[in-house]
């Protein structure tokens, strides 16, 4: 399996140049999506919630199909924002990094309907929230490989690059897979996949909150 670099990886799913009305934009359009449905947005609807006018909103997106690619690239962007953070908060202990990680990103999926289909697409899901999220799908799952090999050259783990790219695969999948359908709550469930992780990737890992292995249906 081959890895793409994490630079390449956040390129591909973050826009060189967003204007703050943009933001704005897409923002409103996530939400009215979650709530509403694709089918509810218009632009003239989402210039009475930003307050501009609807030739504005044409001006700053473009089309409908564009504002559907950046409203996926937006909910990509905060998935991965998630991971580099728990690395950055905690260089030097690669549990807790995963730990701060998962349970963000259980969380955050929890919350975000636009997100939890992106993720049922990378499964293959027919979803009616967003059209064409297959192709932008993938892209999630090629960077957050990127972004965990990324990160995890920063420990001596004693695998071969072979080893840490079957690893990473199984982490990331596990992961996807609780978002797709939960059977804990994100503080258990991340308190369980980072003892797998562990195994996978420094069975010598140790941490100062995570030393034992999880019991299951209690959160940690």
């Amino acid at each position: 399996m081959t890895l793409m670099t994490a630079a390449r990886a956040r390129a591909a799913i973050e826009p060189d140049r967003v204007s703050a009305l943009q933001r704005r934009i897409v923002s409103a359009a996530v939400d009215l999506t979650t709530h509403s449905g694709w089918s509810s947005v218009t632009m003239s609807r989402l210039a009475q919630i930003v307050g501009v006018s609807r030739q504005t909103v044409y001006n700053e997106i473009g089309s409908k199909p564009v504002l559907a690619e950046a409203m996926v690239l937006d909910e990509l962007g905060r998935f991965l924002s998630i991971v580099e953070r728990a690395f950055d908060r905690h260089p030097g202990d690669l549990l807790e990094s995963v730990h701060v990680a998962v349970r963000g990103v259980l969380v955050l999926t929890n919350d975000s309907a636009l997100l939890r289909a992106i993720v049922a697409a990378t499964h293959g899901a027919d979803t009616e929230l967003l059209p064409s999220l297959t192709t932008r799908s993938r892209s999630l799952l090629t960077a957050a490989r990127a972004v965990m090999a990324d990160r995890l050259t920063a420990f001596a783990l004693p695998l071969d690059p072979r080893q840490l790219s079957t690893a990473i695969d199984i982490i990331v999948r596990v992961v996807l897979s609780h978002v797709m359908a939960p059977s804990a709550t994100p503080a258990t469930a991340a308190a369980e996949i980072t003892w797998l992780a562990g195994r996978l990737l420094d069975p010598e890992a140790t941490s100062v909150a995570h030393t034992e292995r999880p019991r299951s249906g209690k959160a940690r």
